[in-house]
């Protein structure tokens, strides 16, 4: 039996297996504190739950369709991705930005929007660059982000209650991927079965002398994210039936991980890249091979064609 205690400020979200346990736990806090008992979670904190027999689902309707009222992009036309494929953003392009806290609180709310739609996680993480000196360029990208969340401001996560506990992720990277500083851009995501639960694009802290160098980087964030997720699982008691699996597309970064000594595409590695090979090694994850048309990843390092987004 587990039973878990969600708290920001004043409001409360209880998960476990016993309702026995969740009514002890609400009477204990109302005998201390007086709280009122909502019954099942259905809003929190902008976050929509809807529950079913399939599973749950996750999303932000009410704060997308808010978010657009409130821009004034509500009546715009609706695009098919959140960023120009064509398009790279820079620090210099265009004129300074005229609202620039304007451009800076857009941005932020659309960084609390990726807690339910890891689709415009790369688009917020590359607008977020620009908060100190936006340009018109910067707010015109920033809009289009709005006018693809138009088309489907309830899109959001959908958690099945019946599906495999086997956690298998991706990991991608794009070489030299900011023009301005010529850092790569590495993302990966998590499943849990058929859930997606963990995500994230981040441009790199250095700059990656090759593109072997910049996905062997990738698998090492994304290798750290699954040891923590390993470990939150473990905490919450739930144990995966078989070795969590990691996908690359770069079938030199897998070779480095299995043999580091290899050549000059690993000598300006620092020694920490190389959690991967000792986490391989240990069995607690299981390197394969994808091929790029394959690579959920992808969508967190560059802007990509409608059709492959």
């Amino acid at each position: 039996m587990f039973t878990g205690l969600l708290v920001y400020v004043d409001d409360v979200i209880l998960v476990g297996s016993s309702l026995l346990e969740f009514q002890m736990v609400k009477d204990s806090l109302h005998s201390a504190f007086g709280i009122k008992d909502l019954g099942v979670l259905k809003y929190f904190l902008g976050l929509e739950v809807a529950h079913s027999t399939s599973g749950i689902s996750l999303c932000q309707r009410k704060y997308c369709l808010d978010l657009l009222q409130e821009i004034g992009t509500l009546g715009s036309k609706p695009v098919s991705t959140p960023l120009d494929p064509a398009l790279k953003l820079t620090l210099d392009q265009g004129k300074p930005c005229e609202d620039v806290m304007g451009y800076r609180r857009l941005v932020g709310r659309l960084l609390y929007l990726t807690h339910t739609r890891p689709d415009i996680s790369f688009a917020t993480q590359q607008l977020s660059q620009f908060m100190s000196q936006p340009t018109d360029m910067h707010y015109t990208a920033a809009l289009r982000v709005l006018k693809y969340l138009k088309a489907s401001p309830g899109l959001g996560l959908f958690f099945p209650r019946n599906t495999p506990l086997t956690l298998q992720g991706y990991s991608d990277a794009d070489w030299a991927g900011c023009l301005d500083t010529r850092r790569s851009i590495s993302g990966y995501c998590f499943y849990l079965g058929n859930s997606l639960i963990s995500w994230k694009a981040k441009k790199k802290v250095t700059v990656s002398r090759s593109s072997s160098e910049a996905e062997y980087r990738a698998l090492a964030y994304a290798t750290c994210e699954l040891q923590w997720l390993l470990y939150l699982l473990k905490d919450l008691r739930i144990s995966c039936l078989k070795t969590p699996v990691l996908f690359c597309d770069s079938q030199s970064a897998l070779h480095i991980a299995v043999n580091p000594v290899f050549h000059e595409r690993t000598k300006h590695l620092e020694i920490d890249c190389h959690v991967v090979r000792e986490k391989l090694q240990a069995g607690v994850v299981k390197l394969v091979p994808i091929p790029t048309a394959l690579q959920v990843a992808d969508i967190f390092t560059k802007p990509l064609q409608p059709r492959i987004f």
